[in-house]
């Protein structure tokens, strides 16, 4: 296991994370304990839960089994959702909410601070400014060290950043989204505005409900075409390139998806689950596959997904000419964090 940066913070996290939404629902505390141990064998340090998970015993569980070694990882959870039926007050980005959720997150995780907090998704009711300043407060603290976002827009996330550098705030130093070869939509917005933030990026369902490991197929339970993005046909196509692929290096389908996702252009860090130590123990192998170009190009090709407006409009041959000149191919870019050639800023 190597290890990157959050963000444009100086906190070390392994390059997989490990989601342990699982723990408490498919993982009772035995199983949820041999998981954990693999991926420290591994030498993963990223943990990743929420306050919502399996009502609970998620924070619980990992609560019991970090006794004793909690400094070795990196802690992160979540608020935002509801955990209570019936109060109007127990969901939302708002600042009671917020403090309400992390009090209880560090009580059932036996800590006096969470390494990172995410706000889980976006509440419209709850102004950007309320959020960003009840995080810094929280930060401020001590509570809480780092903070990220999940499942908000971009153009938000982007307002919510700017607003807080401008204030002198804790900024988000992280984004937590959808992504892997079946949802490429992020590319059109949420990617770009990581990059340019300079945020790590938490990608949640890599392998797309388990769909990228293979097991499912056109015409059985769960078939593709349902749930996480694409057309049926693009993704029998997808899973059919990612098969060849794995068939032809002797990897498994997943760590093939895995490599393609860690491939990506900017901070991509995969948020890998498992119920049990032997889906975890072959996830944890994508860090030793390393695709030839060829492979990643069919993968790219056969995946994508139109950027749409104004994007593809923008890269049009003539539209470019007109707004960059005719000799735009010689032009480089040597200010971006993350080099990259010009037809891929273009």
């Amino acid at each position: 296991m190597r290890y990157t940066l959050f963000g444009r913070t100086g906190l070390r996290v392994s390059e997989l994370a490990l989601g342990t939404m699982t723990f408490g629902w498919g993982a009772d505390k035995d199983a949820a304990g041999r998981i954990l141990a693999t991926y420290a064998e591994a030498g993963g340090n990223f943990l990743d839960t929420a306050d919502i998970y399996a009502e609970g015993a998620s924070e619980t569980i990992l609560g019991e089994l970090l006794q004793g070694r909690r400094e070795r990882f990196v802690l992160a959870s979540k608020y935002a959702c509801t955990t209570r039926k019936g109060d109007v007050n127990a969901a939302g980005n708002h600042r009671r909410k917020l403090v309400e959720s992390v009090e209880a997150s560090l009580d059932r995780l036996r800590t006096d601070r969470l390494d990172v907090l995410w706000v889980h998704a976006r509440d419209n009711f709850t102004p950007v400014e309320e959020v960003m300043r009840s995080l810094d407060d929280l930060v401020r603290s001590g509570k809480v060290l780092y903070v990220g976002v999940s499942d908000w827009p971009a153009w938000e996330i982007a307002q919510a950043n700017t607003l807080a550098d401008l204030r002198g705030w804790t900024s988000f130093a992280g984004s937590q989204l959808r992504y892997s070869l079946l949802e490429r939509t992020p590319e059109r917005e949420l990617l770009p505005q990581a990059r340019a933030f300079d945020q790590a990026v938490l990608a949640w369902s890599p392998l797309a409900g388990g769909k990228l490991t293979g097991k499912y197929r056109v015409g059985g339970t769960g078939r593709l075409g349902d749930g996480d993005g694409g057309t049926g046909g693009q993704e029998e196509a997808t899973l059919t390139a990612v098969l060849d692929i794995a068939r032809e290096g002797g990897w498994s389908p997943a760590q093939v998806a895995l490599a393609w996702l860690r491939g990506r252009p900017g901070n991509i860090v995969p948020i890998i689950g498992a119920t049990r130590e032997e889906q975890l123990a072959d996830n944890l192998a994508a860090v030793g596959v390393e695709l030839a170009p060829e492979a990643v190009a069919r993968l790219d090709e056969v995946s994508a997904v139109p950027l749409g407006f104004p994007h593809d409009f923008l890269r049009e041959a003539q539209i470019r000419e007109n707004v960059y000149g005719d000799r735009w191919a010689d032009i480089e870019d040597r200010r971006s964090t993350h080099r990259r050639t010009t037809s891929e800023i273009l």
